[in-house]
């Protein structure tokens, strides 16, 4: 993994990209990345925005979701 905040932001841009275009496979740095379904995608893509806030001093992004039902 790197360890600098330029080679995340930047792995960060071809991943979603890729993402984007319907590609599975991702280049960077001279290595390749094959990924199986989309959701290993988002998973990535989440870890890489999550440690780039981490490296910037800033919470990372949460969703959630509430759900509710009138009834029994």
């Amino acid at each position: 993994m790197a360890d600098d905040l330029t080679s995340l932001q930047a792995q960060l841009a071809t991943l979603k990209n890729a993402y984007r275009s319907g590609a599975r496979r991702v280049s960077y740095d001279g290595k390749n990345v094959d990924y199986g379904t989309t959701q290993e995608m988002r998973e990535a893509i989440a870890a890489l925005e999550n440690d780039i806030a981490t490296m910037q001093g800033t919470k990372p992004v949460r969703t959630i979701l509430v759900r509710s039902h009138k009834g029994w």
